[in-house]
């Protein structure tokens, strides 16, 4: 998730992109840059870090000019450096990007051998050489980037600026937020309204496949395929800045579970081939048969995805898979083999007791794979090889989005290991493709729902104890959504596994303490009617997650959820939703700080 400005008018350009980029600045930081037009052509500033460092490279350039495009990275290919920072030049022609390029390697190949030289890592700069070699049979940029963009595939949201165009810049958005502002003899583009706000209030969203040319007194929207002239008026927007920020939500939080589906998505995207089918990262060298079990280390959130994974591990590829708290693992004498591979799993890449078990594992010469957020952070440099999860800056300490890129690319590598090892076949793994999907709609579906949640939360709201149960793929669910209730809420909630109530955590259970059981269709759906039988029998007011159409569940409980009914393998997606929505709304009506709980921190870098 990256931040894009421009800015043609009548005023110096590169303050305005700098105020702009601050104010996009959640977005990304590992990297930034601007592209300034000038009488002398084009001018690029870039820098490795936050804004704070483009803007004093600004201060001291001073670069001169009323036209210009800024960029805030957080990477997806390539590291954080200088060279792999947007904008990116070809020619005389300047490109930033937010999205993930899908047939990018195929792309670059091809580039490469019309004698293409490449300066960076990341997927934009093919879109930069595509512009150009577009331009040089058409000098129409509209109609070179209409061309060039025909060619990708994946999801984009691009702004072009060239030296032989000084009368306006050219915008498409494929999936990818980016939005127009409107001035008086001036215009901008910008991913999100914050950036705007200092500006102008009036502004006109581009919708998916359009293009539009930015002129300094006009603005022109076309279809992106066909090329026809597209009316759309424009909206005035009357939002405080830090309401802006969160996108409208009320807290990030909310607006972070909201993002599910498209992170979903990007965390897909380029790593699933349909035909024929496959899964691919291209960034590993895994060779299949040197793998003998998956040792997972983990903390928090990130150790819960651990344990869905070793489901996918186990049920999935063959391989015996163990789970261990990092905090645990690193002063326990363990027993490691030479054909185990450990993952580390931290959404910051910077988790202290991760790295330390991190670094001893590597010291004992096991093969060790890192699953981060954050690009060029400590567990992705100190790993031998790292998949990146694509979940964008997640400001609310409570994790969401991220779990379910975590679950998700544990899902993916369960399945490219499954299909190297001959456990599956071409016909299961197109199976397995196709739900994949179609997960981001459902997920949307599961969110406009909200509204049921909520109304369920209030109820909750002046409860002190709460149980959560699950069974199989969705204990380690029980566990993240107990998780997330007592983060933000400071409601006590436990865990626990269904079948292990009657061993003890049974005698908490009285009127005053809700079970929360997640009893959706499946292998273990009998098993657990039977578990939340036993607790409403000792008193236990039951709520539930149901399977849409399961109207025999329905009836045993208290209160009921319906989620879509969806394959097994799946379900820890679909649930999770309105778990981390049941407790944002438990802690939001209790007026608890949300975002920042208490007594909590984003990244334990401590031990």
């Amino acid at each position: 998730m990256c931040g894009i400005v421009g800015y043609i008018g009548h005023r110096q350009a590169a303050p305005i992109l700098i105020e702009g980029l601050r104010r996009l600045e959640y977005r990304g930081y590992d990297s930034a840059g601007l592209a300034i037009y000038s009488t002398e052509g084009l001018k690029i500033l870039r820098s490795v870090g936050k804004i704070s460092a483009l803007a004093q490279l600004v201060n001291s350039a001073a670069p001169d000019g009323t036209f210009g495009l800024g960029h805030t990275r957080w990477a997806t290919h390539g590291r954080p450096s200088e060279n792999n920072a947007h904008p990116h030049q070809v020619n005389g022609l300047a490109v930033v990007h937010n999205g993930i390029i899908e047939n990018y390697t195929e792309l670059k190949s091809r580039l490469t051998q019309l004698g293409r030289a490449f300066a960076s890592e990341t997927d934009t700069e093919v879109i930069a050489h595509l512009i150009d070699i577009e331009l040089q049979s058409n000098p129409d940029l509209c109609q070179a980037v209409r061309q060039a963009l025909a060619q990708v595939e994946g999801t984009y949201a691009i702004a072009v600026i060239s030296q032989a165009h000084p009368d306006y810049f050219v915008v498409a958005k494929n999936f990818s937020p980016l939005i127009i502002g409107l001035g008086n003899g001036e215009n901008f583009v910008a991913s999100d309204i914050p950036a705007l706000l200092p500006f102008t209030r009036r502004i006109i969203t581009l919708k998916e496949f359009e293009i539009a040319l930015i002129y300094r007194n006009r603005v022109e929207l076309f279809d992106l395929g066909s090329g026809q002239p597209i009316d759309s008026p424009p909206q005035t927007v009357n939002l405080s800045l830090q309401a802006a920020e969160k996108a409208g939500h009320k807290h990030f939080m909310h607006k972070e579970i909201f993002e599910t589906p498209k992170i979903f998505t990007d965390t897909f995207l380029g790593r699933i081939k349909r035909d024929p089918p496959r899964i691919i990262f291209e960034e590993l060298n895994l060779p299949a048969g040197s793998i003998s079990r998956i040792l997972i280390i983990a903390c928090g959130t990130s150790y819960h995805a651990g344990l869905v994974g070793r489901h996918y591990f186990e049920e999935i590829a063959g391989l015996p898979a163990q789970v261990e708290y990092a905090s645990e693992f690193r002063y326990r004498r363990s027993v490691v083999l030479p054909g185990d591979l450990a993952i580390f799993i931290s959404q910051s890449g910077e988790t202290a007791d991760t790295l330390a078990a991190l670094k001893e594992i590597r010291a004992r010469g096991l093969k060790t794979l890192a699953i981060c957020n954050v690009m060029d952070s400590s567990i992705a440099r100190a790993a031998e090889q790292v998949i990146y999860t694509r979940a964008g800056v997640e400001i609310g300490v409570a994790s969401t989005k991220a779990f379910i890129a975590q679950v998700e690319v544990l899902l993916l590598l369960a399945l490219h290991l499954a299909f190297e090892r001959r456990r599956l076949d071409s016909t299961g793994l197109s199976g397995f493709i196709d739900q994949i999907y179609r997960l981001p709609a459902i997920l949307e579906r599961q969110l406009a729902a909200e509204e049921t949640v909520k109304n369920l939360a209030a109820r909750f709201i002046h409860s002190h104890d709460f149980i959560y149960m699950g069974r199989g793929l969705n204990y380690p669910i029980a566990l993240e959504g107990a998780l997330k209730l007592k983060e933000i809420s400071y409601i006590h909630a436990e865990g626990y596994p269904a079948g292990e109530m009657k061993h003890g955590p049974i005698a908490l259970i009285d009127e005053q303490v809700p079970v929360m059981a997640l009893a959706t269709r499946g292998s273990q759906l009998k098993k657990i009617i039977s578990n939340l039988m036993e607790a409403k029998s000792r008193g236990g007011i039951i709520v539930g997650l149901v399977s849409r159409g399961d109207s025999e569940t329905r009836a045993l409980l208290d209160y009921a959820l319906e989620v879509e009914d969806v394959n097994e393998y799946f379900q820890p997606f679909v649930n999770t939703v309105p778990l981390q929505l049941f407790a944002y709304f438990v802690a939001d009506l209790k007026g608890t700080d949300v975002d920042q709980p208490r007594n909590l921190a984003k990244s334990v870098t401590v031990e």
